[in-house]
């Protein structure tokens, strides 16, 4: 009688401790897809749309497409794409002060300017594309909700095109607003 009582009580024992070694959130899973539009660009005339993929708790890849709807801007860029790869250094799972690395291919309107008779005149005007590589940093928020804020920057070099008419260098600045899921 005191054996089955012993191994009774030892069994359900061995229950309880082996339900204790279960992580508490072992069920709850990370999200790992988000979405963002930068505000910033938003008010001076472009849209600026990013899809970012989780890669772990420190890592991310995304790309962002740069699409100008104001005619100033028109004026001097068609568009931008940029992936690029982030490594984050915050507590949450994929947030707080990042790093990143980027390429951007942009495509932008040159003027060729002409010398005539003293007179400068806008000889014509092409489309130029270029490919930059990049880095920046910045810092990422979520609520427990999943709603973003982002700040970022990062500078690049074009690679190809870049003579006295195009820029050598490439900015990229977002004030962004999103969504993970």
């Amino acid at each position: 009688m005191k054996n089955s009582i012993l191994c009774t009580f030892l069994f359900l024992f061995s229950i309880v401790l082996y339900a204790q070694d279960d992580p508490v959130n072992s069920d709850v899973k990370q999200a790992s897809n988000e979405v963002k539009v930068n505000a910033l660009y938003m008010v001076i005339g472009a849209v600026d749309l990013t899809y970012e993929r989780l890669l772990n708790e420190e890592s991310g890849i995304g790309l962002n497409v740069f699409l100008p709807f104001d005619d100033d801007i028109k004026d001097d860029i068609d568009y931008y794409i940029s992936p690029y790869y982030r490594l984050y250094f915050g507590k949450k799972y994929a947030s707080g002060f990042f790093l990143e690395g980027f390429g951007l291919l942009s495509s932008v309107k040159e003027n060729t300017l002409a010398l005539v008779g003293g007179d400068i005149l806008v000889n014509r005007e092409e489309t130029v594309t270029d490919f930059a590589l990049g880095i920046g940093l910045g810092g990422k928020w979520v609520t427990n909700n999943g709603f973003i804020g982002e700040v970022s920057f990062g500078v690049g070099r074009n690679l190809f095109n870049s003579n006295e008419f195009n820029n050598d260098f490439v900015a990229k600045l977002g004030i962004s607003v999103g969504y993970r899921f």
